[in-house]
């Protein structure tokens, strides 16, 4: 990997030329044309170039990830390209998929199209469980090692604890958010007691319907940067939407492709409004440590607000409900 700067502090210091000139130092020459996709992690530009197709520019958020595991998710993603996953894979160049600009780290991608998925059709959902089924059989071969695993420590404990003590909680409301987010995590536990012993394995992590690209081909698997150790059904229950009734029909569609390719652990199903519960407490937790970056004060202005927060407290009390209601079960 090149030697640049040290890194800095965020995204302020990459304007549109460094972005530009980033490209250049690998080999590549753009035409000029650069278009900001939606990412706020990290900032990622589609690039037109002078010769062949546009690529994808992958910059990553300073000092989220050690090189070793931005490395082990490129791995991860060729590992699963070349088994014919749909996937996009890193750019090798000279060796290497992970670069190095005035102390910024990127990564180059070929440009892939497509659509969101329609969830709501039986053979999209059958279909995207086939191919969750070949990424989780190829993601239980072996653990990842850099990577961490998605826990109620990491994921519950640690933001909860972040958002108390950099007072993101309004003063009025403080006793009340810890109170539930208490309460929230007990009932996250219990649900993992439940669960038993779960396997994990490498996951793509963060599977929901704007990660997956969708042309007539069917599905293909992108933005791995959350990728981590965890149990299989967090990459399915974001899939499903809408009422009781509908969810479980959903599930059933999706585990019918996804058991061609792999077994599923039907006590993972204790852990599916766990694992929402996480996510909504990490969610608010990501927005708090990010609210210097200006990009996500303009993008989340109802952040932080009362009313921000009085909504968290409810979001809470209604999960805490819905654990100590029996499993999604599917037909």
């Amino acid at each position: 990997m090149t030697t640049g700067r040290p890194s800095p502090r965020n995204f302020s210091t990459l304007p549109p030329d460094s972005v530009l000139n980033a490209l250049e130092s690998i080999g590549f020459r753009s035409d000029g044309r650069l278009l900001a996709l939606n990412s706020y992690e990290n900032r990622v530009y589609q690039i037109g170039m002078e010769e062949g197709s546009p690529l994808v520019a992958k910059f990553y958020r300073p000092g989220r990830w050690t090189d070793a595991a931005i490395l082990e998710e490129h791995a991860f993603v060729e590992e699963l390209a070349e088994r014919e996953i749909p996937v996009v894979p890193a750019l090798v160049l000279d060796g290497i998929t992970l670069h190095s600009f005035e102390g910024f780290r990127f990564a180059v991608f070929p440009k892939h199209g497509g659509r969101a998925p329609e969830l709501e059709d039986r053979n999209t959902l059958e279909w995207m469980g086939r191919f969750l089924g070949r990424i989780h059989a190829i993601g239980a071969l072996k653990p990842f090692h850099e990577r961490p695993t998605l826990d109620i420590a990491s994921f519950g404990e640690q933001p909860r604890d972040y958002l108390l003590t950099h007072a993101f909680i309004p003063a009025d409301l403080d006793a009340a958010y810890r109170g539930v987010v208490d309460q929230a995590l007990d009932g996250v536990r219990h649900c993992f007691a439940r669960a038993g012993d779960v396997r994990a394995l490498r996951l793509h992590g963060d599977c929901h319907v704007g990660n997956v690209l969708w042309t007539d081909d069917g599905p293909h698997f992108v933005d791995f940067d959350d990728s981590r150790m965890g149990p299989a059904v967090q990459d399915l229950w974001m899939l499903l939407s809408g009422e009781r009734a509908d969810r479980a029909r959903q599930l059933t569609e999706v585990l019918a492709g996804y058991e061609d390719f792999c077994d599923f652990d039907e006590r993972e199903l204790h852990l599916v409004e766990a694992l929402r519960t996480l996510r909504l407490i990490h969610y608010a937790a990501w927005l708090a440590q990010r609210w210097d970056d200006p990009a996500f004060q303009q993008a989340f202005p109802w952040f932080n607000t009362q009313r921000y927060w009085q909504d968290r407290i409810l979001e809470l009390r209604e999960q805490i409900a819905l654990m100590d209601e029996p499993p999604l079960w599917h037909a």
